[in-house]
């Protein structure tokens, strides 16, 4: 892995911080939590090529660097370009990772140039931080995939807005009317009971209450 990927992450921390001061690469790469991070800039080449990544000042015999992200998205087009080739020498099939990646779906996918460049990309990007990723997108003239929009929703069948009126009148089943209607039956059934009495001799219930005749003197 080149060393570069490494110490970028410390010049683009410390552009934020120092808002863009140019400042000793020992100033740069410091953390508490790693503090062999030091360790980086003794690595090979780097110092002969940290100039891909910063700007350089040089005051006496001494360098100060700040993060150029103009240099540094020439320099990572260069490793995707690197990438693309080692991709091709090796016959590594990269379309259909491409769009399984963004849940395209394609029957006959053929690897193209532009399959290589943004399969390359994706494998750059895991070494540098998401903004910069979008940057180096965007550089490379590279549209962003999409996945196609899902298919709207059947729309539910609209109902009537007339009003739904019963086929049967229920207001006849009310509590009063059914108890007029048991009422009714109760008494014409005691009525033909009695229709059925035979009433010879029987006087007549109104006989009882009729005032009586008053005898002759």
């Amino acid at each position: 892995m080149d060393p570069l990927f490494l110490i970028l992450y410390y010049l683009i921390k410390a552009d934020k911080e120092q808002q863009g001061k140019f400042q000793p690469l020992d100033q740069v790469v410091l953390d508490s939590d790693y503090p062999n991070c030091l360790l980086l800039l003794k690595c090979g080449d780097v110092k002969q090529y940290i100039h891909h990544i910063t700007e350089v000042k040089e005051i006496g015999s001494q360098k100060f660097h700040k993060y150029s992200q103009e240099k540094t998205l020439k320099w990572l087009k260069k490793k995707v370009s690197q990438t693309v080739k080692a991709l091709k020498s090796n016959n590594i099939i990269v379309g259909e990772r491409v769009y399984a990646a963004t849940f395209i779906s394609s029957k006959q996918i053929t690897d193209t140039e532009e399959d290589y460049v943004r399969y390359a990309h994706g494998l750059i990007s895991e070494y540098i931080p998401e903004d910069l990723s979008k940057e180096l997108l965007k550089y490379l003239g590279l549209p962003e995939l999409k996945s196609p929009a899902a298919e709207p929703p059947l729309k539910k069948r609209k109902l009537s807005d007339a009003p739904v009126e019963p086929e049967e009148d229920y207001t006849k089943f009310n509590s009063s009317n059914l108890k007029t209607k048991k009422a009714n039956s109760k008494m014409s059934a005691a009525q033909k009971a009695l229709a059925k009495v035979d009433k010879t001799g029987m006087k007549s219930i109104s006989a009882f209450f009729s005032s009586k005749p008053k005898a002759s003197k």
